[in-house]
């Protein structure tokens, strides 16, 4: 509404504007046309001078006389106004030395044309075309209006994208499903023998970050040919049917270059599901109408790839994902271990490192990470390097640069009182004491009760041995557990709780609903999917399936979860009590410790009763 509010004031503003800037013109050409340099005088003077014999040469105008007079050798034109006057003519004509003319002031039918009409059209579209490019930059639409239906496309020719599948790291199975279009790009013969057709699109699905556009130009880099890459927000235009215009100029210019691929982000903008529903987007629906028809008219053996790319793949019309036109679907997934190993490796490339740096043990700190997410690790661990003064990286550096990226900076400034440092230090002593007390935890690696700036007043990082795929009943118990046991600590010691638990109370209360309603994983509710997942790669929203009785069920039993969890802690860290007070106390001494120190302390008595 806003937007339309603000085209129509630049509408009348331009409108506005070229009226005055007509007006002044207008005024200007007439002025020209009558000006010249003459001096005004009055008739008595003109008589006076015509009498005593100075005056050469007289124009009689409709509405002036203009005179020129001689004294000496300097000339000067004057202008009066004409007075009717019977005898001018008689007396002009005694003085042979005058030479006088009349002339008629009016000018011509072409003057008048060119003038009047001619100039000021040229005028006012020379700067309606100023304002429109004005407007475009302002606005964004009125601008790209002009390009009549122009796609707006980036092409690399050949291998101007600079990237192969060496580039790519962490993405096997994407690549190995990429690269028989590659090969169908090199060797369409062989294909073509057998009678195999290349598949008309390729559909790059998942989580914001995991290298979809990464992949689409690694492609192009091997398969060596043309490159178009376009948004799917630039086919929207703010004109019904400019960007349908865009789609038959997109794949037009596609077929004149093939063999070649067509990139297109972010399709989900409009490729999303048509509902039946009249007074929508018009121009979205006719943009996706088209891009449909076009997918279904081109010849796929001519070598024209269509890959796009989507973090919404659920949203997307059933009609772009059926066979004919996204033939496949490739999966772009969160990496694993060994290739969050793999990427940490690539991109850290061109960055200094000292020897025996182990990528390994960031690779295991960060399950979960995206490649855009560990590229900016690797790039926070060279900024800290050069912060600190050194000129290569150091595994301190990588490290710090993981709790960066998750916790945010520390805040060094930040002025915590006594008392809270301590409640702080038996809170986050709590997790970790739980952690190492249960079969089912993933090691303590760090604690610290150093601020950050993403809120944290400390924390406790655990890290597991290998890479994790499934979890179980007791897994989850367990992690329960270890989220209550900051408060819990709080109320054997302190016999009060604080606001500190805020976040692990919201990421219990979710493990215990997953534990309920998707995992099947309580007493009173068997293999029943009580609730389902939206955009699975955008946070994985959920939505409850299910009646108002069963919700509050559901309200119980998750309840009764945690509350199971939380009397765990407690009892582990009563029977612990003296190992609490000993690790918080060294943990307020060192503010941060490592989960080696941890665990040397813990089993500092077990180790004595051995010996």
């Amino acid at each position: 509404m806003n937007e339309k509010k603000n085209n129509s004031k630049w509408m009348i503003g331009s409108v506005v504007i070229i009226l005055i800037l007509a007006v002044c013109f207008n005024s200007a050409v007439s002025a020209l046309s009558k000006t010249e340099s003459v001096k005004e005088t009055n008739y008595s003077f003109f008589l006076k001078q015509v009498d005593e014999g100075t005056v050469k040469q007289v124009q009689i105008q409709d509405d002036i006389i203009k005179f020129e007079v001689e004294s000496g050798n300097e000339k000067q034109t004057y202008s009066t106004i004409r007075i009717d006057d019977a005898n001018l003519v008689d007396r002009l004509h005694e003085h042979e030395e005058i030479d006088f003319t009349g002339k008629n002031e009016r000018p011509s039918a072409l003057q008048g044309f060119i003038f009047e009409w001619l100039l000021p059209i040229v005028f006012l579209l020379a700067v309606w075309g100023l304002i429109f490019r004005f407007i475009g930059k302002k606005m964004g639409g009125l601008g790209n209006a002009m390009s009549f239906g122009k796609s707006n496309a980036k092409i690399y020719v050949k291998a101007q994208t600079g990237k192969t599948f060496e580039d790519v790291a962490g993405q096997d199975e994407a690549k190995e499903a990429l690269e028989e279009i590659v090969d169908f790009l090199h060797n369409p013969q062989k294909y073509a023998e057998i009678g195999a057709n290349l598949p008309k699109g390729a559909l790059l699905v998942g989580p914001p970050g995991t290298g979809k556009t990464l992949l689409a130009k690694a492609v192009a880099g091997e398969a060596n040919v043309p490159f178009f890459s376009i948004s799917g927000s630039e086919f929207v235009e703010m004109f019904v049917g400019m960007g349908a215009a865009k789609v038959r100029d997109l794949f037009s210019q596609a077929n004149e270059k093939a063999p070649c691929i067509v990139f297109i982000d972010e399709i989900d903008t409009i490729g999303k599901k048509r509902d039946g529903h009249t007074g929508g987007n018009d121009e979205r629906e006719q943009t996706l109408n088209q891009l449909l028809t076009e997918m279904d008219g081109f010849d796929g053996k001519k070598g024209v790839v269509i890959l796009a790319a989507t973090n919404r793949p659920e949203s997307l019309d059933p009609a772009l994902l059926r066979p004919g036109r996204f033939d496949r679907r490739i999966p772009a997934e969160l990496p694993d271990l060994s290739g969050r190993e793999a990427i940490l490796k690539v991109h850290a490339k061109n960055i200094k490192l000292v020897e025996n740096i182990d990528f390994n043990a960031i690779a295991r700190a960060t399950a979960g990470a995206s490649g855009a997410e560990l590229a900016n690790i690797v790039n926070e661990a060279a900024l800290r390097a050069v912060r600190n003064g050194r000129n290569s990286v150091e595994q301190s550096d990588l490290e710090e640069s993981v709790e960066v990226v998750i916790a945010g900076y520390q805040r060094k400034n930040a002025v915590i009182s006594q008392k809270e440092k301590e409640i702080i230090a038996y809170h986050e002593i709590g997790h970790a004491l739980v952690a190492a007390k249960q079969q089912d935890s993933a090691p303590v690696h760090k604690i610290t009760i150093i601020p950050r700036t993403s809120g944290a007043l400390g924390y406790t990082m655990q890290i597991d041995e290998g890479e994790k795929f499934l979890l179980s009943k007791e897994e989850a118990k367990a992690r329960l557990a270890v989220l209550t046991g900051g408060r819990s600590a709080e109320e054997i010691v302190f016999n009060t709780c604080t606001s500190g638990a805020s976040n692990d109370i919201e990421k219990a209360t979710q493990l215990a609903r997953a534990m309920v309603t998707r995992y099947g994983m309580s007493g009173i509710f068997d293999m029943i999917a009580l609730e389902t997942v939206n955009n699975q790669y955008l946070g994985g929203d959920t939505s409850l399936a299910c009646s108002s009785e069963t919700a509050a069920k559901i309200d119980e039993e998750v309840n009764n979860i945690v509350k199971t969890a939380h009397a765990e802690a407690v009892r582990i860290l009563s029977e612990n009590i003296e190992k609490l007070h000993e690790l918080s106390a060294y943990l307020l001494e060192k503010e941060t410790i490592t989960g080696e120190e941890f665990m040397s302390i813990l089993n500092k008595e077990k180790e004595k009763a051995v010996a």
